[in-house]
């Protein structure tokens, strides 16, 4: 189901000033619908889900880039890419 920014930001429990950070930061990829507007979907909902869970057990963004790439990659789990256990 395609949901816009607002939409995924309460789906996360964020604001759509901290997604724009994120994707600003390369960490959510958005993509656009015809006039322009950013387009989300569940696995988005993850996506901030598992940024947001780190961060709120210590890690920086910095940290965080390695399991989002690897769950953008496909894997399951974000710790599934030798890059995140790197960072363990």
């Amino acid at each position: 189901m395609a949901m816009r920014i607002r939409e995924l930001a309460v789906q996360a429990g964020t604001t759509t000033r901290t997604l724009r950070y994120y994707e600003a930061q390369g960490l959510l990829p958005a993509g656009r619908s015809a006039n322009g507007y950013r387009v989300y979907d569940e696995h988005h909902v993850r996506l901030v889900r598992e940024i947001r869970s780190l961060q709120a057990i210590g890690f920086s963004l910095q940290d965080v880039r390695p399991f989002v790439e690897c769950l953008l990659a496909g894997h399951e789990s974000g710790d599934d890419c030798p890059a995140s256990v790197d960072v363990y």
